[in-house]
C-alpha cells in the first residue's frame, strides 16, 4: 500500500467532486459509484494530486504530518479500488 505514495496519480475524468461540509462528495460518472470523502483533508490531497509528481509531494503541499501518510495512502488506495482516482499513466486506458 506504501507504494501509492512514491506514484503519481489524480482525479478520475469520470469523476466529479461535491464540496460538502464533512468534505465531499465524489461520484463516478462511468460506473454510477458515490463515495462519501469524510475529511476535508483528504478532498485537498485528492484534489492536489494532479498538481505534483507523486502522492508524497502533494501530502505534503496539504501539510499532512508525515506520521498520517499511511492512513492517507489506504484511504487513497481505496479510492482507485473504484477509479475515483488513477495512476497518471492509465489515464488514457
Amino acid at each position: 500500500m506504501a507504494e501509492i505514495l512514491d506514484e503519481a496519480w489524480s482525479l478520475s475524468p469520470s469523476v466529479a467532486l461535491r464540496p460538502e461540509p464533512f468534505g465531499a462528495l465524489a461520484y463516478h460518472f462511468g460506473n454510477r459509484k458515490l463515495t462519501f470523502l469524510k475529511r476535508p483533508e483528504l478532498v485537498t490531497v485528492v484534489r492536489l494530486l494532479s498538481d505534483h509528481r507523486d502522492v508524497r509531494d502533494a501530502l505534503d503541499a496539504a501539510g499532512v504530518p508525515e506520521g498520517q501518510y499511511g492512513t492517507y495512502a489506504a484511504a487513497l488506495q481505496a479510492l482507485a479500488e473504484t477509479d475515483m482516482i488513477r495512476r497518471r499513466d492509465q489515464e488514457a486506458a
